[in-house]
């Protein structure tokens, strides 16, 4: 055999053996990339995303789109190949494997994990959302969840509306794990309580909580990580709406969609557009004061929502430098802290003075 022939039939033997190699080694790295943007003002999947039953509602001509990302499944192992194709593409992002899903959790508890959270965001934008535009939403202290195997395993039920602990009025939750500790592990507390079907109920009727109250003692146990006294249940707060507010998106989780879902509910109950028919797209998480918190994946949804057609992107604060960094063409970012500064820059943005918005930086 000619020796120019051998070296060729030797390189591509080297190279098939390397892509082999490449496709059979699995490395500990997951990707994202750009997923779906869902305009909260609009249709997804033939229903409205929003919807209100009891006030009235207004339609709007411009976008306000949540951001999502795709990632690869918690059991999913990427090959050497897929790695070093997300690595060299713009429109992926490959991270350690236990970036998105830490050690020792189950694909189970990171759907559940993920669904708690959406829940949550859902719940703290409606909050926000009608608070700001004047509506009456009373809260109350709730039990959030309850601790498996726990003292308070079958004393205490999540949603039961926690009035008193020993006596004392409870107005907020951080007050349960303080008076609880009080006591010695091995001590009783005495909770009063409206269980969780009255309480429920009773918010959804407008907030008043019948007076009779349910008087639940439960012996205290010791933490294990000190010796605190606790009961294992995790305090939290109720609201009740002023009217029903709906919103569907399936195959969603994680609470990175708080803050357009808060901007979509304000949008549908006022009668002028607050986008002014421009497309703007976002995301960051949401708190019932109206803080805005950071997200994951910021690089992969401002790409997914330039190709979407968006012109601007309300971003987290602290999401600013890293999306600056690879801002697509034709997109501005908009750096937020609140409601308000998102409020603030829709002003800004329908009115066309746009000058005053206040843009992402690279962190140089």
């Amino acid at each position: 055999m000619p020796r120019r022939t051998a070296t060729l039939l030797t390189s591509v033997l080297l190279l098939i053996g390397m892509l082999c190699a490449g496709v059979l080694i699995q490395v500990p790295y997951a990707e994202m990339s750009p997923g779906p943007t869902v305009n909260t003002l609009g249709d997804h999947d033939g229903e409205p995303v929003l919807s209100v039953d009891g006030e009235e509602t207004y339609e709007s001509s411009g976008h306000l789109n949540m951001t999502t990302v795709r990632v690869t499944g918690i059991n999913y192992r990427m090959n050497l190949l897929e790695a070093v194709h997300g690595w060299l593409a713009d429109d992926r992002a490959v991270v350690p494997h236990e970036t998105l899903y830490p050690e020792n959790v189950s694909a189970d508890q990171v759907e559940e994990r993920n669904a708690e959270e959406f829940t949550q965001s859902q719940e703290s934008a409606k909050v926000v959302a009608l608070r700001a535009l004047g509506y009456e939403v009373p809260e109350q202290t709730v039990v959030a969840a309850v601790v498996e195997d726990s003292p308070a395993q079958d004393a205490l039920h999540a949603g039961d509306a926690i009035i008193a602990v020993d006596g004392t009025e409870v107005t907020e939750p951080g007050q349960v794990a303080e008076l609880v500790t009080e006591h010695e592990p091995g001590e009783d507390v005495v909770f009063s309580v409206v269980p969780a079907e009255q309480a429920q109920e009773a918010m959804n009727g407008g907030g008043e909580l019948p007076e009779e109250t349910s008087e639940v003692t439960v012996t205290t146990a010791e933490a294990p990580d000190d010796q605190r006294a606790i009961v294992g249940i995790q305090a939290g707060l109720a609201f009740s709406l002023p009217f029903e507010v709906d919103i569907k998106l399936a195959d969603v989780g994680g609470p990175s969609a708080g803050l357009m879902f808060a901007l979509g509910l304000m949008d549908r109950l006022t009668e002028e557009d607050l986008t002014g028919g421009e497309f703007v797209a976002g995301t960051g998480t949401i708190d019932d004061q109206g803080v805005v918190g950071p997200i994951g994946g910021i690089s992969m949804k401002i790409i997914a929502a330039r190709e979407a057609g968006a012109e601007y992107f309300l971003t987290p604060s602290e999401n600013c430098a890293t999306a600056a960094e690879h801002v697509p063409d034709g997109l501005t970012l908009v750096e937020v802290d609140t409601l308000d500064d998102a409020l603030a820059a829709l002003e800004s943005i329908r009115g066309g003075d746009t000058d005053r918005l206040t843009e992402c930086e690279t962190a140089g």
